[in-house]
């Protein structure tokens, strides 16, 4: 029976109040008891409400799929994690309300949560998160104090989600960090041995071994011509993919047992890693293996006219649990790292190529292990390879040829295990927990889903298109809910859009990218919301069930984020102390609402002054600032938290410092002195 917009919002059609919402029938509007027979709003009856803005009925029940009243927070069932682009933070937001809850300081400076103006904790991260010793980099380069984040990557455990740690890449630097899901917070910034930029990751192997990480633009490996490289490109340049080892109770990287595969100079691009089944193996797309340079200024064509020549890339095959074994007895060092090099990678049997069609973007593993969907950005189709076939023709030695480097081709034909024709400009695959893909279409500015194969559906209904959804527009990545694990949870698609266009007011010249969040519950998908994310440009996403993170409502007494163990400076009320040993003056201070104590402090000019700041209060979201003007010092302290800090007292006058955060009624009246003479 159709249902009128005035007959969906008075629950008349049944009768009732009552509304059948995304399956769940529920009373979600109440009868105002009056003459009216209808509910009412603050503003008016909700139908008059509707009616007056122009809402259909769809509209009604699809706000209410997405709404999160005051008070309800537990409604949102997922967190989702979002690379901010060149922002150089991560994301946080809630589904299915799409609430950002979080920005988390990462690659660049964030002066809300004073990341990098002065914490024990950040400031080391930006300043060492620079590789100044080895390649190409120079030993007078200043810290990179910005960053271009990509695919972050949650700690997995059997391959699930364990929620423990997040890693995140920076696309533009080669680099890669790690934050702990225990204060939402970054502990490790490592620039990558070898690696100037990476776009294939990072993506965390099955129990968190390892994350891997491999270059996008190959790395100049022979300085003995720099100049003339580019035409001696392939002696000259090298891929690299990178193996970094977890340590398994802190989630920090440990380069003495990782390790790199050395590749051949194409363009790697996304990767995977295999699960179940296909767990201990790494896959990863590469565009460009025609090894193009460009030159469109000196009579060559553009890059991407030469890089788009070929019908076929390479996907990379990585036996990375081989790899972990051969490296242990035959590898070089470069920079720091341990290398496997090529020739031994293709002798150990450790790397296989298999074509796939060209310029591709996304190779994304099913949820058992056994699929790895490739799309190519020219190819309308998803090509789908069984893990199954590709051990079969490696067995085998079922080769098309080898590269110019010697490593094997498997045959195309012997690897797939089907095709579906998906639409124009595919990207990215995401899977739910039915056996369903989900493809973005750039081009085509659509979600399409379609059928895997055994033991997901077989005969006539496996590799098929089922479905296409429409959004705005040209969408990049996408994300199911929990998609990348073993364990999908299906119900909800991110559509992550490159272009608003007319989603939103206008905002001048630059707009907001669009997040746009679709129902997957019913047979046909369904577009919920639109969500404007102006605070970087994001690509991927990963979304986790919100009761695997065990956040920390508060820090224990005294302690310090970077060891999240007491520390070593804590201090309490009562225990405050300044003591000057030469040209080095040390205080041990606290806040707490509403004084900051020492409230006074005396320098002397050039005087190294040394800060142990405790925040003594033990009530969640009992945060306190601590900014000093004039000296690009601003902390952000929470409850239970120690930071130190340190600068050189180098400009005379007094200083009024004081709490960032609006913290009490006496807020204002929280400040203090730091006079320098």
């Amino acid at each position: 029976m159709a249902v009128t917009r005035r007959e969906l919002l008075t629950g008349a059609a049944a009768g009732t109040a009552g509304l059948v919402i995304g399956g769940v029938t529920g009373k979600v509007i109440a009868d105002d008891g009056g003459d009216s027979g209808g509910p009412t709003g603050a503003g008016g009856r909700i139908d008059e409400i509707a009616e007056a803005r122009g809402l259909e009925p769809d509209d009604v029940r699809r706000a209410v799929q997405t709404f999160l009243p005051p008070g309800k927070p537990d409604l949102d069932e997922f967190f989702v994690f979002s690379s901010g682009g060149h922002s150089g933070q991560v994301l946080v937001m809630g589904v299915p309300s799409m609430r950002l809850l979080k920005v988390i300081g990462v690659f660049a400076p964030e002066p809300w949560q004073g990341y990098a103006y002065g914490s024990d904790l950040s400031d080391p991260l930006i300043a060492g998160g620079t590789n100044t010793e080895g390649g190409a980099f120079s030993a007078d380069r200043g810290p990179l104090t910005w960053g271009d984040t990509h695919h972050p990557a949650l700690s997995e455990t059997n391959g699930e989600y364990d929620g423990r740690w997040l890693y995140i890449n920076d696309r533009a630097n080669g680099r890669i960090a790690m934050i702990d899901l225990r204060d939402f917070k970054t502990k490790q910034i490592l620039d990558v041995p070898n690696l100037e930029t990476c776009h294939g990751g990072c993506f965390v192997t099955q129990n968190s071994e390892y994350v891997h990480i491999s270059t996008m633009t190959p790395t100049l490996v022979d300085m003995s011509d720099i100049e003339n490289s580019l035409e001696n490109y392939e002696k000259s340049f090298r891929g690299f993919s990178t193996f970094l080892a977890l340590d398994p109770e802190t989630g920090y990287f440990d380069l003495d047992r990782s390790f790199q595969i050395e590749l051949p100079p194409y363009n790697q691009d996304l990767a995977d890693s295999g699960k179940l089944e296909s767990h201990g193996w790494v896959f990863i797309n590469c565009y460009n293996s025609e090894m193009a340079v460009g030159g469109n200024m000196e009579g060559q064509p553009a890059l991407e006219v030469q890089a788009s020549k070929a019908d076929f890339d390479y996907m990379h095959v990585i036996n990375w649990k081989k790899a972990e074994e051969v490296v242990k007895t035959n590898h070089t060092v470069l920079n720091g790292m341990r290398v496997i090099p090529l020739e031994v990678a293709v002798s150990e049997g450790i790397l296989h190529l298999i074509p796939e069609p060209r310029s591709p973007h996304g190779v994304d593993v099913s949820p058992n292990g056994a699929y790895l969907t490739v799309a190519g950005k020219l190819d309308p189709h998803v090509t789908i390879y069984s893990f199954e076939k590709i051990k079969q023709a490696i067995e085998a030695k079922d080769f098309e040829k080898e590269d110019p480097f010697g490593v094997p081709v498997l045959n195309f034909d012997s690897t797939v295990a089907g095709r579906v024709e998906v639409g124009a400009g595919p990207l990215h695959t995401q899977y739910d927990d039915k056996g369903y893909g989900y493809t973005s279409l750039f081009i085509e500015s659509a979600i399409a889903k379609f059928s895997l194969g055994e033991p997901y559906h077989s005969g006539d209904k496996a590799f098929q298109l089922v479905d296409k959804v429409p959004i705005h527009y040209n969408v990049g990545h996408l994300c199911t809910m929990e998609g990348d694990s073993t364990t999908p949870q299906g119900k909800y698609l991110i559509a992550m859009n490159k272009w608003s266009v007319d989603r939103f007011p206008g905002v001048g010249t630059l707009k907001p990218q669009n997040f746009q969040l679709i129902d997957l519950s019913g047979e046909r998908m369904e577009l919920l919301s639109d969500t404007p994310i102006g605070v970087g440009e994001p690509h991927y996403v990963q979304a986790v069930r919100v009761e695997k993170i065990k956040a920390w409502e508060l820090y224990p007494p005294g302690t310090s984020p970077v060891t999240m163990e007491k520390a070593e400076n804590a201090t309490f009320e009562n225990e405050e102390r300044v003591e000057r040993r030469g040209n080095v003056l040390e205080v041990w201070g606290t806040l707490r609402r509403s004084y900051i104590k020492p409230d006074t402090i005396r320098a002397k000019e050039g005087d190294r002054v040394i800060l142990h700041l405790t925040n003594t209060e033990k009530t969640p979201d009992a945060t306190h600032g601590f900014a000093i003007p004039r000296y690009n010092v601003s902390l952000s302290i929470d409850a239970g938290e120690t930071i130190t800090l340190e600068f050189v007292a180098d400009a005379k006058g007094a200083f009024a410092f004081y709490c960032t955060e609006f913290c009490s009624a006496l807020h204002l009246e929280m400040q203090g002195w730091l006079l320098v003479s």
